[in-house]
């Protein structure tokens, strides 16, 4: 029998909504707590990878989340002022029908939260969770200093901004990256455009602007894209002084054929600014306490990891509670389980992300002149598509997981979202 009955899980994100139905499932007593007064997904657009959709699959959750998003064969980038292809990763190097699911942040939340809803797993909202005491049993603490509860185990999966992660055996804060990014969430418009991959344009690693389809939010909403325009957070406010219309025309003067996009933009208010930092926990764990998701794990998302390896997460220490009888073993197997995963893809997106987010000249010019020629030639192509997708180190079969028969699973298509939202 488990050591752990009672499990108290900081955060109502993805890890931490993957996590309450795995382990609810699994017979543990959860209690989510939520520091907005009503759970919501924050941010626009992401890819779910094949690694991250055979966790949804596991949870019996892929065919709804591909009934709203949207398939991703390529990830394509030009130089705009050259029209020089300086990134090409298609998953079709991969074997097995291998591809990425787009899909708006809304979607994926959606799809766990009312799962986690349908199964009447208790979730406390309005209340932020500033520490945690430990001992014979875990206390959440809360702004005001009130102890909460008394669980067996804790589980921090309340973001880059956790306060939690510090009771880790060995607490890590994130660094701030130099860039950030404008994001919006738009109508999509698809003259220019391919709806079945990521869009990019590049001045130097100065400017990147994205234009990533997304599907739909709900059943019966508009199709939609997740527009993104790089640049570091302390000039935020410099643009926003110049004005929406000088932005607008710089967007363009790089790539005319996002005026559609840019058009339905009539504020700054739309734009969310997104900040990132970089950090790894050594070990995701302390006593009474598991850290999954973001509050273990960010970067940036050059190599759009961030949900999947979530999601991973998530399934990771459920597996390692059910393998394991004592508290303490199961909570160092569940760091094993995903060490090198995460840390392999850290340590490239630390490698990568300056090749498309500095200030330098170097970088961009070998990512333009050299590193986009090579990636032409075997066994380039594959390594670049096993990378995006997850896959370079298998995270699934030391999870007790395997990845789906892609070839088995039919695609997302247009005329099935259709009818669902009938």
């Amino acid at each position: 029998m488990q050591a752990v009955s009672s499990i108290a899980i900081a955060g109502a994100g993805p890890a931490g909504l993957a996590a309450a139905l795995y382990l609810h499932r699994a017979g543990h007593k959860v209690t989510i707590f939520e520091r907005f007064e009503k759970p919501s997904p924050v941010g626009s657009g992401l890819i779910l990878q094949p690694t991250g959709l055979s966790v949804l699959h596991d949870l019996g959750l892929l065919g709804d989340i591909m009934m709203l998003g949207n398939r991703i064969d390529r990830l394509h980038g030009l130089d705009a002022r050259s029209g020089r292809t300086v990134l090409d990763v298609r998953y079709r190097a991969l074997p097995g029908n291998r591809f990425g699911l787009a899909v708006h942040r809304a979607a994926l939340f959606g799809g766990l939260y009312r799962a986690v809803l349908r199964e009447g797993i208790a979730i406390e909202t309005g209340v932020e969770i500033d520490a945690l005491d430990t001992g014979e049993a875990a206390r959440l603490i809360d702004g005001e200093g009130r102890r909460i509860g008394s669980f067996d185990l804790a589980i921090d999966a309340s973001g880059t901004r956790s306060r939690l992660r510090g009771h880790a055996d060995i607490p890590v804060e994130p660094k701030p990256l130099a860039y950030g990014a404008f994001w919006a969430s738009l109508g999509w418009r698809g003259e220019g455009f391919d709806e079945h991959a990521l869009l990019q344009r590049y001045d130097r690693a100065r400017v990147m602007i994205g234009v990533l389809p997304i599907g739909r939010a709900e059943p019966d909403g508009e199709k939609m894209a997740a527009f993104f325009w790089s640049l570091k957070p302390e000039d935020a406010e410099r643009v926003r002084t110049a004005g929406l219309e000088a932005w607008k025309a710089r967007v363009t003067g790089y790539w005319p054929e996002c005026a559609g996009y840019v058009d339905q933009i009539d504020s700054f208010e739309q734009l969310s600014l997104a900040r990132y930092g970089h950090h790894t926990l050594p070990m995701p764990a302390g006593r009474r306490l598991a850290v999954i998701g973001d509050a273990a794990h960010s970067t940036s998302p050059q190599l759009g990891q961030g949900a999947n390896m979530a999601l991973l997460d998530a399934a990771a220490l459920a597996h390692a509670l059910k393998e394991n009888t004592r508290l303490e073993d199961a909570l160092a197997a569940y760091a094993r389980s995903r060490r090198w995963h995460i840390r392999s893809f850290q340590a490239l997106s630390r490698l990568f992300t300056p090749f498309y987010q500095s200030d330098g000249w170097l970088l961009p010019f070998m990512r333009d002149s050299v590193v986009a020629t090579a990636a032409k030639i075997p066994p380039t192509p594959h390594i670049l598509a096993a990378l995006v997708a997850g896959t370079i180190i298998d995270p699934l079969r030391r999870i007790g997981l395997r990845e789906v028969d892609w070839t088995q699973t039919p695609s997302p298509a247009p005329e099935r979202i259709a009818i669902a939202a009938d």
